[in-house]
């Protein structure tokens, strides 16, 4: 669907009861955890050709347990790859979910940029005439003071 200006607002209501579910769903995955760099960075990553790979492993660990040593754990290998496969699913459906609300805030923020910066040019042409206007523009022209020094300095040869 292309792009079209969005007209919505959300209730307090239904801001408290999206919350909410998050919370539920951080709720119902009291697991979770959160790695340094570091830690990211010396694990093995599992993409579509590691799965594949985990799961022929399991159906050979399932089928040849008397080639593993005592000690090898098959339903904890039986138990991760599970939660791989339902978390890998989870995370496909919140990817989406804020993607969606990623390009929303995208162009709803484009949206009331553009509007912002008609109201910014309506009112520093009216503070020239119009009493009590010119705080008004300085004030909304401070969004653009550092990239106008920026653009002095580079059209200077600073």
């Amino acid at each position: 669907m292309a792009y079209q200006n969005v007209n919505a607002n959300i209730s307090a209501q239904d801001i408290q009861e999206i919350k909410a579910a998050l919370q539920t769903v951080q709720k119902k995955l009291p697991f979770l955890i959160t790695l340094t760099t570091e830690e990211r960075r010396k694990l093995f990553k599992m993409g579509d050709k590691s799965l594949a790979f985990v799961n022929n492993s399991v159906a050979a660990a399932q089928s040849n347990r008397d080639i593993l040593p005592a000690s090898f754990d098959v339903e904890e290998l039986v138990r991760d790859y599970q939660l791989v496969s339902t978390l890998t699913e989870l995370l496909t459906s919140m990817r989406q979910l804020t993607e969606q609300v990623d390009d929303t805030l995208l162009a709803v923020g484009s949206d009331a940029m553009t509007s912002s910066l008609t109201v910014y040019d309506y009112v520093k042409t009216a503070a020239k005439k119009t009493p009590g206007l010119k705080t008004i523009a300085e004030q909304l022209g401070e969004r653009f003071k550092a990239i106008r020094s920026r653009t002095t300095k580079a059209a200077s040869g600073s």
